[in-house]
């Protein structure tokens, strides 16, 4: 999970908003919405960060606040998520993210800077995402359903090549890997604002983490 900074709504969901009676199912132009999240989104879904296109065959629009308890949140632009499809159609124990989730809570937003989302979780080494928080804990289990084999897998992929890359330089240079060198494979993983690699935000977490290690 990662941070998104969200940027302008689309300009027909502000008129919408403006218009009498309006509501989440008589806005029509969610193409544009879509293609709003999928943008700032880097292209990587706001739980799983597997990939996600612009379309309704290829992502879905979450409410991170479900609209059936919230319905003054419906419209608002903050409270929109672009996530993947999360196994449509497949029994509850294969969905996850908001296929998963429904009408359920989460006690962080990663679209809310406030929350600091990706400071609130970590990686194992199987792949398994975490929380300290035992409440937030559940919910990327048990809400989310983040830990499914396949998720774990595509995550410690990352994880195992990042961990390559470290023991390459080390052999490389012949002793630890200078600071400046961890920074620089970070930032190459931020860097630009077009598509970001599926799951990629593991590595940017591990990098972080050296780097906080050799800061302290």
């Amino acid at each position: 999970m990662r941070a998104i900074t969200k940027g302008a709504e689309p300009p027909s969901l502000t008129a919408h908003r403006q218009t009498p009676h309006c509501d989440y199912e008589n806005y029509a132009p969610k193409e544009e919405l879509r293609h709003a999240l999928v943008t700032e989104q880097r292209g990587v879904c706001c739980y799983c960060m597997g990939r996600i296109h612009t379309g309704p065959a290829t992502m879905k629009i979450e409410h991170w606040r479900c609209q059936i308890r919230n319905p003054n949140e419906q419209l608002n632009y903050r409270n929109l998520l672009g996530a993947c499809l999360g196994g449509t159609g497949q029994p509850p124990h294969l969905q996850h993210c908001d296929t998963r989730k429904g009408d359920s809570d989460l006690q962080w937003n990663p679209a809310d800077t406030a929350h600091h989302v990706e400071t609130r979780v970590r990686y194992e080494p199987d792949g398994s995402i975490r929380a300290d928080d035992e409440m937030f804990d559940d919910q990327l289990h048990q809400v989310l359903n983040l830990n499914l084999p396949w998720l774990k897998n595509n995550r410690k992929v990352i994880l195992d090549a990042v961990l390559d890359w470290w023991r390459r330089e080390k052999a490389r240079i012949g002793g630890p890997v200078p600071r400046e060198r961890f920074v620089r494979e970070r930032d190459k993983h931020i860097a630009g604002n077009g598509e970001m690699a599926p799951y990629c935000p593991v590595a940017v977490w591990w990098l972080g983490q050296r780097l906080a290690r050799m800061a302290a």
